[in-house]
């Protein structure tokens, strides 16, 4: 997922990968996630794209540890 939010007088862009079930449940855990860390607003959150992603692509720890017993990280570790 990729979107910005607002920070001050600026905006900062943000680029994360989730484990979701489906395109709602990735958008709550993105303004959950933000919300929390960050303290916006859902409603000053602007996401831009929401694509499935390879989870051996991506270096998100929550993503490696769900699908640890089912995809090869090791090449990618290897490559590192």
């Amino acid at each position: 997922m990729t979107g910005n939010y607002p920070v001050r007088k600026n905006t900062q862009s943000f680029s994360i990968d989730l484990v979701a079930v489906d395109d709602v449940d990735a958008r709550h855990r993105l303004y959950s996630s933000i919300g929390s860390r960050h303290r916006v607003l859902r409603r000053h959150i602007s996401i831009d794209d929401v694509s499935e992603i390879d989870p051996t692509s991506s270096t998100a720890a929550v993503v490696v540890a769900h699908f640890r017993e089912t995809h090869d990280f090791s090449s990618r570790m290897e490559e590192e």
